[in-house]
């Protein structure tokens, strides 16, 4: 099996890929999807470069994107993501970023929790970094009470594009 596909009782992880842009295209034009992460909807033009970067992100790091799936029927749920995006945000955030979000049909039932767990499993072992850090706007209360409840913890409170984020920190587990 690729190391890379993630299972957990209910979810079935794998590396995004190509074929997933319609239904990234579908999420990211959700107005509630969006309004913590982007603040609007993305044009489809959005979407296909941010699916190139998730793409370039396995190439060039090793991690990246992962497509979040129901076990049983395959629904599109949304993503998480390991990611470096060089962001000008200081201070800079030197340590692998997790990032996630689920459509808002599936919000509020613990797939977020169960996604967000088995990449942080698969990051203790394979990634080299004493940590992992997150970026949550302070109104995205349901993120930060995800960050809180598997192990992340704030430790700086800054700006990034104009708005303020909350960094958390989640040291590696053994």
């Amino acid at each position: 099996m690729n190391s890379e596909i993630l299972k957990t009782e209910r979810l079935v992880l794998t590396p995004v890929e190509v074929n997933d842009l319609s239904s990234l295209i579908t999420l990211w034009a959700d107005e509630e999807f969006t309004r913590h992460i982007t603040g609007r909807p993305l044009t489809s033009e959005e979407v296909w470069f941010r699916l190139l970067r998730d793409l370039g992100q396995w190439s060039v790091a090793g991690y990246g994107a992962w497509t979040v799936r129901l076990a049983d029927n395959g629904s599109y749920l949304g993503s998480v993501s390991i990611l470096d995006h060089r962001r000008l945000i200081d201070p800079p955030l030197t340590d692998p970023e997790l990032g996630w979000g689920l459509s808002p049909a599936f919000q509020g039932q613990g797939f977020a929790s169960e996604a967000v767990q088995a990449v942080l499993d698969w990051a203790d072992v394979r990634l080299p970094a004493a940590r992992t850090v997150c970026m949550i706007a302070p109104e995205n209360l349901a993120s930060v009470r995800l960050a809180e409840r598997v192990g992340y913890r704030p430790y700086a409170t800054t700006t990034y594009k104009d708005g303020p984020v909350q960094l958390f920190e989640r040291p590696k587990q053994a």
